[in-house]
């Protein structure tokens, strides 16, 4: 059982309130998950700019030696054990594979030029509050609490899980097979970080998106490729989409004003949101993929 928070800005007066909206949502379903948290904010983008979400055990020690080896086109901002580099986009690359070369303790969290992903162990409340969520603005963002089933407690194994350039993915359920669509699909190429399934649901739809297919595409050939019960959340660049499984055993409700669209695990999660008492509310239909984007 783990709890699913997003919110899609419609009225860009509202987006200095995203991560304090979000925030709240989360917290509210923390019952759902104590194990650890996180949170992927959308926000403002530069055209030249990109951006690499890092974290460490050691953020002392390694983030200087980190800022020292950075171009000095790069900007480092530490908050608590993650970091923000911002840089030239011409220069993301290769500064991922510097990282990945030369500082094994470092682990990139997500990359893109809006995204940035902040997880944790802990309760939702102090990992709001460590990173301070509730300042970000944004055009949009997911979030997760966890209730660990499939894999160790960790900070990596914290969801939002991020496989690609602004995209990211939250997932509450458990999925079968897998062990088998790993294997499958480091025969492609991709690499991972933990044994969670969850990370195996993100890297797949990465995948279908790299052979051509678009997000919806993507979520709706995973009806016949992922096994188990799912609720999933994704995020892209430009919006986030929602698909559950043809049995959908997992809650989930959505809700839309002419100012934004939310998801919750439980309505009690959208309860905090203004205007909530006049938003159209349903339940989000067994294998049909929903999408909202800008």
């Amino acid at each position: 059982m783990c709890g699913i928070v997003g919110l899609f800005i419609k009225d860009r007066a509202m987006e200095p309130e995203l991560g304090s909206l979000l925030s709240d949502m989360l917290i509210t379903m923390t019952d759902r998950g104590p194990d650890s948290a996180g949170i992927a904010v959308y926000g403002s983008s530069d055209p030249d700019r990109s951006k690499i979400v890092v974290q460490s055990f050691t953020p002392d020690a390694d983030f200087g030696a980190l800022e020292e080896a950075l171009g000095g086109d790069c900007v480092l901002n530490v908050k608590d054990s993650h970091a923000v580099i911002e840089l030239p986009e011409s220069e993301l690359e290769q500064t991922r594979g510097l990282i990945e070369t030369d500082f094994s303790s470092i682990r990139i969290i997500s990359a893109g030029s809006v995204i940035e992903i902040y997880k944790e162990v802990g309760l939702p409340k102090d990992v709001v509050k460590r990173f301070d969520i509730a300042s970000m603005h944004g055009t949009h963002g997911i979030g997760h609490t966890r209730m660990a089933t499939e894999s160790a407690v960790t900070t990596l194994g914290a969801h939002p899980f991020s496989t690609a350039l602004d995209q990211c993915l939250v997932h509450n359920g458990s999925l079968s097979n897998h062990n088998k669509l790993r294997r499958e699909l480091v025969r492609e190429g991709m690499t991972f970080e933990t044994e969670n399934d969850s990370e195996v649901a993100a890297a797949y739809l990465t995948s279908r998106m790299a052979h051509g297919m678009n997000l919806a595409e993507a979520l709706e050939s995973g009806l016949q490729a992922l096994d188990g019960f799912y609720t999933f959340v994704v995020g892209t660049r430009s919006g986030f989409g929602v698909l559950r499984d043809p049995i959908a055993c997992k809650p989930a409700v959505l809700a839309e004003t002419d100012r934004y669209v939310a998801f919750g695990s439980e309505y009690r999660a959208l309860a905090v949101l203004p205007g909530i008492d006049g938003a159209k509310v349903w339940e989000p239909e067994p294998a049909t993929v929903y999408f909202w984007e800008r």
